[in-house]
């Protein structure tokens, strides 16, 4: 089976779905609340755990009971955790997050910088050991380290490149083998508004060195540079009734990695990511309405 390291941020969400968000201060009833271990990187190990991955996560946490919590809510998902870091004297990573009607949402994260200090020690990452390594953008130091080392190792480097200060987005992309970029984060980086114009500067800055280089955007699809004929391609986005967009990102990111670990074409990598974040956008709770392979197998089959 392949084995996927995902590195990054792991937090305990807390998730409010309202009727609309707050327009300003006051007190807000929500219609539904759920708590759950997420964060980029471990919402994407839940994901692939989920889809039937051997995945495991590297990442940090405080040596408290919110730290205790997570890491046996991912554990009881299927998720390797034995190399999440344990750091004495921090807190562990939490958010609160709104969710409207339509699937928006508004987060308000805290990290304590102690859990995103220079790592001591990687996970053995080689060959033998991982066939993809996953990293987000929340951890910069252990992503770079990871990044790096799956290179020089021969294994695949993917880049969940979400919205970062730009010199965290500079210094990550050139490590990546896979960059898989959010439309403010392709923006940011490139200046380009428009998804195939962002695709095209990515690939030129960052493609050079044989990188795959893709955008999501959401209602908009996807598209990635094909290098072999210089054309920019797509995938439309899958029309579900959206319920909740939280972590819809992290499952395409998780989708992703878990196809490429299959050895798939990148056009059935890319076609099966954008129904399993389709499914999870059909479901309230961020990452537990990630899917089965199962039911993105279905989904596809209905809708191809």
């Amino acid at each position: 089976m392949p084995r996927i390291l995902c590195v990054g941020a792991l937090t305990l969400d807390t998730i409010f779905q309202l009727k609309q968000l707050p327009p300003g201060p006051g007190k807000f009833i929500p219609v539904q609340a759920v708590e759950v271990a997420a964060g980029m990187a471990s919402s994407a190990a839940a994901s692939i755990a989920r889809l039937g991955g051997n995945v495991s996560l590297w990442a940090s946490a405080g040596q408290d009971a919110v730290g205790d919590r997570i890491v046996a809510e991912l554990e009881s998902e299927g998720v390797d955790c034995t190399h999440v870091r344990r750091i004495a004297g921090a807190r562990s990573a939490f958010s609160s997050i709104f969710v409207d009607q339509d699937g928006e949402r508004m987060i308000v994260p805290f990290y304590d910088p102690a859990l995103l200090a220079t790592p001591d020690v990687l996970p053995p990452l080689s060959r033998e050991t991982f066939d993809v390594v996953m990293t987000d953008v929340r951890w910069p130091l252990g992503a770079a380290l990871a990044l790096k080392t799956a290179q020089s190792a021969g294994v695949h480097a993917v880049l969940d490149a979400d919205t970062a200060p730009l010199e965290t987005l500079e210094m990550l992309l050139p490590l990546a083998t896979h960059i898989v970029a959010s439309e403010p984060a392709a923006e940011l980086v490139t200046g380009e508004s428009d998804l195939e114009s962002a695709v095209i500067a990515l690939a030129a800055r960052y493609g050079r060195a044989g990188a795959f280089i893709a955008v999501t955007g959401g209602n908009k699809g996807s598209f990635w540079f094909d290098s072999a004929s210089g054309t920019v391609r797509s995938q439309q986005a899958f029309k579900v009734p959206v319920v909740d967009t939280l972590a819809a990102g992290d499952v395409f990111h998780g989708a992703f990695a878990w196809g490429l670990a299959q050895g798939w074409q990148i056009e059935a990598v890319m076609q099966f990511a954008s129904a399993a974040a389709a499914i999870k956008c059909t479901r309230f709770g961020g990452r537990q309405g990630a899917p089965t392979r199962a039911e993105v197998q279905t989904f596809l089959s209905q809708t191809t």
